[in-house]
């Protein structure tokens, strides 16, 4: 075989293999978008319920009762609705020496977004965000202040001072199925104020759903699932 024979049939084999990828990756392409389009833009909703708040209230002085609706829309985006109930009951500040309590419901509504590349899989990782609010009012008292001259106690404070909080949230956390509609979840947030309106007297020692009262706070989530 020449040379130039060698070289057309080289040539030919080369553009052989080019088209036949060619071919591959379009097929593949074609499969893929079939895939997607086969999957509903509508994939359900969810409803989970946190585990970390009825835990803190039983550990400490404050916490929270939550549950949230989520919906599905083609395992990347996750519209949500959040609601609870914050408590407090907080005795005798080591600083202040003032009893608090409150207990009041708050809201949130936002975005989770699945940043997986593959979307379609049992177990999911979230960004996402949170617009939230509470009204909310709360008893701040001190039965045990000395008069400095007299020194007799007397009692300080007020009983239903109304007070409200707007904040935001920016939220990562990660899902995955347990067992048929069954799934367990975590997340972590970091909280900013937004505004905030206290009563007469000074501030409120904690805020529903935000946590211990301050511009930012973080907090954490572990939540069981349910898809419907």
């Amino acid at each position: 075989m020449t040379h130039q024979s060698i070289s057309t049939y080289i040539s030919k084999l080369t553009v052989s293999l080019l088209l036949l990828m060619m071919a591959q990756s379009l097929s593949a392409q074609k499969h893929i978008k079939a895939e997607k389009d086969s999957i509903a833009f509508f994939r359900g909703f969810a409803v989970s319920f946190d585990l970390v708040g009825p835990a803190r209230i039983m550990l400490s002085d404050y916490g929270e009762y939550e549950g949230a609706l989520r919906i599905n829309l083609h395992d990347q985006w996750f519209p949500i609705f959040e609601v609870g109930v914050g408590h407090a009951k907080h005795n005798k500040d080591d600083i202040t020496g003032l009893y608090y309590k409150t207990t009041a419901p708050y809201f949130r509504i936002g975005m989770d977004w699945n940043i997986m590349k593959k979307k379609h899989e049992p177990y999911r990782i979230f960004a996402g965000f949170r617009y939230a609010f509470t009204t909310y009012k709360c008893d701040i008292i001190n039965d045990e202040m000395k008069d400095p001259v007299w020194r007799t106690k007397s009692y300080f404070g007020v009983e239903g001072m109304s007070c409200q909080q707007h904040w935001l949230e920016a939220v990562f956390g990660i899902d995955a199925r347990i067992m048929g509609p069954f799934h367990l979840g975590w997340n972590i947030r970091y909280k900013r104020r937004l505004y905030h309106k206290e009563g007469d007297i000074g501030n409120s020692w904690y805020v529903p759903g935000f946590g211990l009262n301050d511009t930012d706070n973080m907090s954490a989530n572990f939540n069981v699932i349910i898809d419907i």
